[in-house]
């Protein structure tokens, strides 16, 4: 900054957020940010601007990049409008516990809740960014930013990750002032209480069968040293959630999925819950059998009702696995490996039942390097991922959080892939959720994002259809698709694509995409899948099962 001229708002918005380490910025410029616009352009080599073709992406795409690194994704729209439509993102990152800052525009400082019918006004954008976000501040004067971006960060940083926002009214942009630009700040942990930790290290010690149920604050914290360390002490299978899918690697012999859990718990005696909300879908706990449940987690709300719990630690997972091992030393304890061997031949009789689902996913893993990144979707394809998919390690798989949200995908992964372009990144996606942001093929192509993109298309919402033929009398409603001619998009927007009809052809593909390293959107014509929901959620009953081949399409069809 020119010392003769005092700094613009946008000037401190830009030179605050590069102290706190932000490289890249994902948003849509308007006419309420054209001083914060200005203050980046003046300082593009140093933070990068990503310009998506709606609100929404910008969000999913900073949840992507937050997701696959760690690091804090920023977003950046104009008031009203566009803040409503990065909502959705700004939601889905809330429900996965992804540190996004979304930097809302805001009417005039003076005219905020007068009601005026000021441009893009919408009554209280504060208290709805409020409902969806760990935090939200206010800049009203341009002196205020530093400090508020300060904020923002000691938020993001701290406790449990989740999004936060701040709105900067177009005055406050252009005013000049003068204010110190404050360091990088990092968040305070969580530190566990000594004497629980104590108490829930004795339990464990003296388990015959514990178990280690983890979630994604284990990924968020770098737990994942930390909880193997811990398991192989214990002997004690980790079973991972979806959000906890590659805090520990797949292929280790304690690795198993969360279905493993129906097998484990009628002889577990003690179950250690790691960074998750220990709920299921439904809101009741998580059933262990009876078992005593040991709670660990950042977030104190997590903690109680409606989990009944013997131990509630509240600490960093991070802090609190190390602290557990530390206490339950390393007593040589006997090999279950007849138990685990039993239980993985259960499991694989279990997930017979996806055998399809399974087999794409079997071809993705086998073309997708250790290191890379699958975005999974609402879809067929996904919602067995999600059960099942093979992660090797943390922020290796990316999924939409008890949100569930239709469509997040193809620009999240677009964010994931801009976080490291040498990283392999695989979006995966049907038919009905790839529409929402399927316009994002142009920001792909204009910024030369090397995502790979799969389409499994139907022609149908599959999930509510199947819903509609199996509780409805298949009365269906509103459920099949106008699709376009998938490599024909691509063309459009100046994108390669390949199609692929079997899991086999796929594999080829995708393998030749991920080695090319450029946008390439692949067409996966499919029929109907075996529903998956028996293995998701407990209760629901098993279904019949379809014709072996009815999710391929033939040329002919």
């Amino acid at each position: 900054m020119n010392p003769s001229n005092p700094p613009t708002g946008g000037d401190l918005l830009a030179e605050s957020l590069a102290a706190q380490g932000v490289s890249r910025v994902f948003g849509i410029p308007g006419v309420q940010l054209d001083p914060a616009a200005d203050a980046l352009y003046r300082r593009a080599d140093r933070i990068a601007f990503t310009c998506a073709r709606n609100e929404q992406a910008t969000t999913y795409m900073a949840d992507g990049y937050a997701r696959s690194t760690g690091d804090v994704g920023v977003a950046m729209v104009v008031p009203g409008p566009g803040v409503l439509n990065a909502l959705s993102g700004l939601a889905t990152a809330y429900s996965a516990n992804s540190p996004v800052l979304l930097l809302a525009g805001q009417i005039d400082s003076q005219a905020i809740g007068k009601g005026l019918g000021a441009l893009h006004e919408i009554p209280d954008q504060t208290g709805i960014l409020e409902r969806l976000t760990k935090w939200t501040g206010t800049a009203r004067s341009a002196e205020q930013i530093p400090a508020l971006v300060q904020e923002a960060f000691r938020q993001l940083r701290g406790g449990r990750p989740r999004p936060v926002a701040l709105e900067v009214p177009p005055d406050v942009l252009a005013a000049s002032a003068r204010a110190a630009i404050p360091e990088r700040v990092e968040g305070a942990l969580v530190q566990p209480d000594p004497r629980l930790l104590a108490r829930a290290a004795e339990l464990l010690r003296k388990a015959r069968r514990p178990l280690i149920y983890v979630g994604g604050g284990a990924i968020a914290s770098g737990a994942s040293e930390a909880l193997v360390a811990l398991a192989e002490a214990l002997e004690a299978p980790v079973l991972v959630s979806e959000n906890g899918r590659g805090a520990i690697d797949a292929r280790h012999r304690l690795a198993f999925d969360a279905l493993a859990l129906r097998a484990f718990r009628p002889e577990a005696d003690v179950v250690l819950a790691v960074g998750t909300r220990f709920v299921s879908t439904f809101g009741t706990q998580i059933d262990t059998a009876g078992a005593t449940v040991i709670l660990l987690n950042a977030e104190e709300d997590d903690l109680h009702g409606p989990r009944q719990a013997e131990v509630r630690l509240h600490a960093d997972a991070r802090l609190g696995l190390l602290g557990l091992a530390d206490e339950v030393g390393t007593t040589p304890r006997t090999k279950r490996d007849s138990e685990f061997t039993a239980v993985r031949e259960w499991l694989d009789g279990q997930f017979a039942d996806i055998a399809p689902q399974r087999e794409y996913l079997a071809a993705i893993r086998q073309a997708l390097p250790d290191d890379g990144v699958l975005v999974s979707e609402f879809t067929q394809v996904g919602y067995a991922a999600s059960a099942c998919f093979p992660a090797y390690g943390p922020r290796t798989y990316i999924g939409p959080g008890y949100q569930g949200t239709l469509g997040y995908g193809f620009a999240t992964a677009l964010g994931a892939k801009t976080a490291d372009p040498d990283r392999a990144v695989v979006s995966i996606n049907g038919d009905g959720g790839f529409a929402w942001t399927l316009q994002e093929l142009s920001t792909a192509r204009k910024y030369g994002i090397g995502l790979v993109t799969v389409v499994f298309h139907d022609g149908f919402y599959g999930n509510v259809r199947r819903i509609q033929k199996n509780r409805y009398g298949a009365r269906y409603f509103a459920t099949d698709l106008a699709n376009p001619d998938y490599p024909q998009l691509a063309a459009a927007f100046g994108i390669g694509s390949a199609r692929a009809r079997t899991p086999k052809e796929l594999q080829g593909v995708l393998a030749e995409a991920v080695a090319a390293d450029e946008p390439v959107l692949i067409d996966v014509p499919v029929g109907e899948f075996p529903s998956p929901w028996h293995l998701i959620h407990e209760g629901i009953p098993r279904p019949a099962p379809l014709a072996p081949d009815a999710h391929l399409v033939t040329e002919e069809s």
